[in-house]
């Protein structure tokens, strides 16, 4: 069901008289508090109708920013945002079901059999305005249900992001206490709140660190940032997760296809199951071109470094590297991410090379990739990551190191246990900062990034791609430029035939004219048409949407407008800087 604006509605039917009757409707079927909230089960019931704001599979899986790009380029990277005239995110029907439970759940049991549930609540609220504060940065803070009576409260202004985040940061911290600690990768626990708490606090320190030049100019940074530090140590000592292994070639990708989420490492997953008829469509998204033929980006290819830690980007010549050549003796995690040579799918012993036709770049998606018996059109019901172990290890090493407090024994219980998962080296802190990665420097707008920070960038990117992270990463960095740059695909020098994955066949043939006659099976690619070269002829990378002007207003772009219609019912409502509405 589509979600419906609570003030927009309210304000819209005064002239009808219809609002008092739309407001005497309570949640979930004419509930109310004199009736309902008078055994646990109903409790659990209500709060259970609050799981829909977990992400699906959709929101998960289908990132498209630089690492993963796509045939067609979306407004949000050519700068061509339009401001909506309703929606573009400003909802609020989920708040008030999470507000008038809040409210209401007290008025007959007691605290004692209430409290984990009030957690719950609260972890979503808290959960509910990080995501918004993230979109519009200011926004009115409610903890009531809104009323149609409320008329202060309909024509509430914007509160400062300061105030919200102070009090999403209230709401998680109550939501860490009051939850249960019992392990359960289907339901909000303490360890759930302390890895959101993670996350937010990563999330808003390093945005008001780097964005202290910009209109935003926020304070506390390091408050928020040692805060998150201190949610993923505790996380980290409570001893009930850990990086799942198996084999340094399987792990990475088994976590991602195995059917029920990992309860080592998985702290919060959205759950599908056949039995349920509950699915999603990760196979048909990276095996055909209905989705706009998803791969990585070949600067993302680039970052991953050899088996044995060394910097692919200091090989010479490294971007005249054909495909075989570029995926030897790389990361593990690059062939559980896309398919390389040898690959094959699961249940099958058919060696695949990648399909043009289904990636755009020829770095073609296996991640999430199941059997072949999920391939129909929404078939897979293998659950999805919301909240994992990674993430939390990754947002603590980052933290430390942003408060200048890293050490390499840090990096020895954080990073270090995603390396070994897939047989890579550690990370030395020492030897980062003496020598930083002049490549993925030049890629950062911002100048004098430690070393060793952007070696925790660069592992962020490769262990938390396709798990939506990109543009929140993009976004608290301030590195929007990084959406405006070429998109690129393989390397090939020039027209003709070429054997992806060095087993003798011909596997992909790029010509000009007429099609060649030849074997059924290459995939023939026409020059200028269904492929386009760098330098043409001449050869060079795969270009996408070359002709695509991309831009980013680093003045505008790190925040989305408010509607037009939000702004008209409600004259207290500003505007965010330069997204020009004429109102």
């Amino acid at each position: 069901m589509k979600k419906i604006n609570l003030l927009i509605i309210c304000l819209l039917a005064m002239g009808m008289g219809a609002c008092n009757k739309f407001m005497d409707r309570e949640p979930l079927a004419k509930i109310s508090p004199e009736n309902f909230f008078k055994t646990e089960k109903d409790l659990k019931l209500y709060i259970n109708s609050m799981y829909t704001m977990v992400p699906d599979a959709e929101t998960i899986y289908n990132e498209d920013m630089d690492n993963v790009v796509k045939s067609s380029v979306s407004e949000f990277l050519t700068g061509k945002r339009q401001i909506p005239v309703t929606g573009g995110g400003w909802s609020w029907t989920e708040l008030r079901k999470i507000n008038y439970f809040l409210i209401n759940c007290n008025k007959v049991l007691p605290y004692a059999t209430t409290r984990k549930y009030i957690g719950a609540a609260k972890f979503f609220r808290a959960w509910f305005y990080f995501e918004m504060v993230k979109k519009f940065g200011d926004v009115p803070w409610y903890n009531t249900p809104l009323d149609v009576t409320d008329d202060a409260l309909l024509h509430k202004a914007r509160d400062s992001r300061k105030v919200v985040m102070d009090s999403v940061m209230a709401d998680i911290d109550s939501a860490i206490v009051s939850l249960d600690a019992v392990k359960n990768n289907e339901l909000i626990t303490k360890w759930t709140a302390l890895a959101l708490k993670s996350r937010i606090c990563l999330y808003e320190g390093t945005f008001r660190k780097y964005h202290k030049e910009s209109n935003f100019n926020l304070p506390d940074e390091n408050k928020f940032l040692q805060a998150a530090a201190d949610a993923s140590a505790q996380l980290m000592a409570g001893g009930q997760y850990r990086v799942y292994t198996s084999t340094a070639a399987n792990a990475y990708r088994e976590l991602f296809s195995v059917k029920t989420a990992n309860a080592d490492e998985i702290i919060l997953s959205r759950k599908y199951s056949a039995g349920l008829q509950l699915y999603h469509n990760a196979n048909y998204y990276t095996i055909t071109a209905s989705y706009g033929q998803p791969g990585l980006e070949k600067s993302f290819v680039n970052s991953y470094l050899m088996k044995d830690g060394s910097r692919f980007t200091d090989k010479p010549n490294f971007d005249k590297i054909q495909f075989y050549a570029e995926c030897q003796d790389r990361d593990p995690r690059l062939a559980q991410t896309i398919r390389t040579p040898g690959y094959a799918r699961i249940g099958n012993t058919n060696k695949l090379v990648p399909d043009f036709g289904a990636a755009v770049t020829g770095y073609h998606l296996i991640k999430y990739v199941t059997d072949e018996t999920q391939d129909s059109y929404v078939k897979n019901d293998n659950d999805m990551p919301v909240f994992r172990y990674a993430e939390v290890l990754l947002n603590y090493a980052e933290a430390k190191a942003e408060l200048g407090q890293l050490s390499q024994g840090d990096i020895d219980q954080s990073i270090k246990l995603l390396r070994d998962r897939v047989g890579m080296p550690n990370l030395n802190v020492a030897a980062s900062n003496a020598n930083p990665d002049p490549y993925e420097a030049a890629r950062y707008t911002m100048k004098n990034i430690s070393g060793v920070i952007l070696e925790i960038r660069r592992e962020r990117r490769i262990e938390l791609v396709i798990e939506n992270f990109r543009w929140s990463d993009i976004c608290r960095w301030k590195e929007g430029t990084m959406l405006t740059r070429s998109f690129k695909g393989m390397y090939f020098p020039g027209l003709g035939s070429y054997d992806l994955d060095n087993d003798g066949k011909t596997d992909v043939v790029i010509y000009e004219g007429t099609k060649p006659s030849g074997p059924k099976g290459p995939a023939y690619l026409k020059l200028g048409t269904e492929i386009d070269l760098e330098n043409g002829t001449s050869g060079g990378s795969v270009m996408v949407n070359r002709n695509i002007a991309k831009g980013f207003n680093e003045n505008r772009d790190y925040l989305y407008p408010v509607p037009i219609q939000e702004r008209t019912l409600n004259p207290n409502l500003t505007q965010n800087p330069n997204w020009n509405d004429g109102l």
